[in-house]
């Protein structure tokens, strides 16, 4: 893929959208096993590496001798998220803990999080749509 059309920016938003979309499959699944005895409710873990990548300190201390120098690039498998399964809470006697509320709350959020990352990275590309066309004038 063109580096151009891929800065640091443009593939965080791609991972969030991935996350988002990886949460609302979880989401659906833990609905679905609502009445499953010792079913435990899974999770995606995202948003808390991608702030631990961000705003980690490097594992070998680069110095940026001059200010064009790119910075440290973040590990992508840093940023990758992860299904984890709760199982610290039981809901029910049958120890299954989903409670249908809240996944319903965090479907809902996660779609709001999702079309607000769309819309952002629709609007980069928008503008780098423009810039190019503009460009050939």
């Amino acid at each position: 893929m063109n580096r151009f059309l891929v800065d640091g920016t443009n593939l965080i938003l791609q991972l969030a959208l991935d996350a988002a979309a990886e949460r609302q499959r979880v989401s659906a699944h833990n609905l679905a096993n609502v009445n499953t005895p010792n079913f435990k409710r899974q999770e995606v873990s995202f948003e808390e590496k991608l702030k631990a990548a961000l705003f980690a300190q490097p594992k070998l201390q680069l110095t940026r001798t001059h200010e064009k120098h790119l910075p440290r690039e973040l590990e992508l498998s840093d940023l990758q998220h992860e299904v984890v399964t709760d199982k610290s809470t039981s809901m029910r006697p049958d120890d299954n803990n989903v409670d249908i509320d809240r996944e319903m709350v965090l479907m809902a959020m996660n779609q709001m999080h999702f079309n607000a990352v769309t819309q952002v990275l629709n609007n980069r590309y928008s503008a780098l749509r423009y810039i190019l066309q503009e460009g050939r004038r």
